[in-house]
């Protein structure tokens, strides 16, 4: 034994390596950074605080545990969004250590709303996109028809919604017929579904309009109708679509793009049939100013009728018949193409009415109506020829009083007029008409002429 101390008994161990706090601070920051590449991490925004010097710090928390978070300011200028507590997130984050306080946290690189939040972000973005566009303008929508031939539905065959419209169309025009195009409404082939039934709508075209609806649900239920694809395809539509998706509060793509939107799929069906009270008081409203129009037609031609026989009393006798028969033909000719345009026009106009009606109403309803047109239609035939007759009894009856006070009269008692050829000067003196001068005799039965031998003053 010798009295040499060694290093143990002074009290320091060279054989362990002990570590100041900084070092492992420091190499444990070194560990994890080096050991998980860029991250995402999904969570929900708790402690959230924004000092002045523009850095986010908050933590990400789920049932079971949470971790603190920081995003600089350089990122968080790139932010689309406003972050709040208790929003859930999608971050991409490093993992790393804040080495003076020695808490393990995440440096977040980019963030995002997670699940609802990420789809009223893309609905937005969509949104304004479109718009910019000009796919949303009213002035490129499409009116909808006033009595379609047949209503095409874009929707589920298995849903509410399709019970819902079929309920309102028979409720509104039981006749209109309703063609459905089966189509998946939730899901991820829910785009394509919808997508294919507008393009068969258009290729077989047997709809006048189209509803493209579906029941209520959340943001996540609806977001096949705000995909970009089916927005231009109904924009493309050759055929007017009217949308009616979710509730009155739910707002899709599809609503802003179609040509009509619709709070409810009911709603839907109420602007795209006709109410068939309606059409039956457009039609009785249609045949009261079809007579009105009619009756005012006849009474202009009576009064023009009655000025043309009070006026034939001022006419010279030579010419009050044969001005009274021009005037007789034209009156008949102008009052039959006058009847005959105004039928004709009113048929027309009446025409695709009765065409739409008869592709959609009942059968007791088109004979009633084909009845009241064909008695309106007689009565009108009858009027028009007892007006007519009456007319030309009046005419005739003229007629007849005038040739008794003709100057044909006299001439068929024996007497003659005399005029000197050419110029047609009624002789009423010998000295009128010289030897050699041509004349004509009418008579009672025709004209004479002859030529003057000599003239004898008594």
């Amino acid at each position: 034994m010798t009295a040499r101390k060694t290093a143990t008994d002074a009290g320091l161990d060279f054989s362990r390596d002990i570590y100041s706090v900084a070092r492992l601070a420091s190499e444990v920051r070194a560990v994890l950074d080096g050991s998980f590449p860029l991250l995402w991490v999904r969570g929900e925004i708790s402690n959230l605080a924004q000092p002045a010097s523009g850095h986010l710090y908050f933590s990400l928390k789920d049932e079971a545990a949470q971790v603190r978070c920081a995003m600089f300011r350089a990122k968080r200028l790139l932010l689309p969004f406003k972050p709040a507590n208790g929003q859930q997130v999608l971050a991409r984050v490093r993992v790393t250590l804040y080495e003076p306080r020695g808490d393990f946290q995440l440096v977040v690189e980019h963030l995002e709303p997670g699940g609802e939040g990420a789809l009223r972000l893309a609905f937005e973005r969509l949104r304004q996109r479109l718009a910019s566009e000009g796919l949303f303008a009213e002035a490129i929508k499409r009116p909808l028809p006033a009595f379609p031939r047949q209503v095409g539905l874009i929707t589920s065959p298995s849903g509410a919604a399709v019970r819902d419209l079929l309920a309102v169309l028979k409720r509104r025009f039981g006749a209109l017929p309703v063609l459905i195009y089966p189509a998946q409404v939730q899901g991820e082939a829910a785009v394509a579904s919808l997508i294919a039934a507008l393009a068969l709508a258009n290729a077989r075209a047997d709809c006048d309009v189209l509803i493209l609806a579906r029941g209520g649900g959340s943001l996540e239920d609806l977001n096949a109708f705000n995909d970009e694809l089916l927005a231009r395809a109904i924009r493309a539509s050759a055929i007017p679509v009217v949308s009616g998706v979710g509730h009155e509060s739910d707002f899709t793509i599809a609503d802003l793009v179609a040509d009509r939107r619709a709070a409810t799929p009911s709603a839907a069906a109420e602007l795209v049939a006709p109410s068939s009270e309606h059409v039956r008081q457009r039609l009785t409203a249609l045949s009261v100013r079809l007579a009105d129009v009619q009756q005012r037609r006849f009474d202009r031609v009576r009064q023009r009728l009655a000025g043309a026989v009070r006026h034939l009393g001022l006419l010279h006798p030579a010419a009050r018949l044969q001005q009274q028969s021009q005037r007789l033909d034209f009156a008949q000719q102008r009052l039959l193409t006058l009847m005959t345009e105004r039928l004709g026009g009113a048929r027309n106009r009446l025409r695709p009415v009765v065409a739409r009606l008869g592709a959609v109403s009942p059968e007791r309803r088109l004979e009633r109506a084909g009845m009241m047109l064909d008695a309106l239609g007689q009565r009108l035939a009858r009027a028009r020829h007892r007006m007519a007759e009456q007319r030309r009894e009046r005419l005739l009856r003229a007629i007849a009083g005038l040739e008794a006070l003709s100057p044909l009269a006299t001439l068929a008692r024996g007497y003659a007029i005399v005029t000197r050829w050419p110029d047609g000067l009624i002789v009423r003196d010998p000295h009128q008409a010289p030897p050699g001068t041509r004349i004509q005799a009418r008579v009672a039965a025709g004209i004479l002429v002859a030529t003057v031998e000599e003239r004898d003053p008594e």
